[in-house]
């Protein structure tokens, strides 16, 4: 299902909560991954301190980066990796 001249847009969310450096850090590296690769991204911040749920099931363990739905990334963002895990969601 490629299309030649359109590219994707590639679903990243990113759990997070207030004050957290390295969800910062998550997200920079995420928005400039994605700029240099030239892959568009529709990324979501999500603060698991909002939903008592997401609070239980995450808490401490931010960010948790999905990509397409696909858990990649916990606590750090690896650039290498993430280049991997973008070019292959598009």
């Amino acid at each position: 299902m490629s299309e030649s001249d359109a590219t994707a847009t590639v679903p990243v969310t990113v759990y997070t909560r207030e004050g957290c450096t390295l969800c910062d850090a998550a997200r920079e590296t995420i928005e400039e991954t994605a700029a240099g690769l030239d892959v568009a991204i529709d990324l979501e911040m999500v603060d698991v301190d909002e939903d008592p749920e997401l609070a239980a099931e995450y808490g401490e363990r931010v960010p948790y980066v999905l990509i397409d739905d696909h858990p990649a990334f916990k606590y750090e963002v690896d650039e290498r990796e993430l280049r991997l895990k973008l070019l292959a969601a598009t």
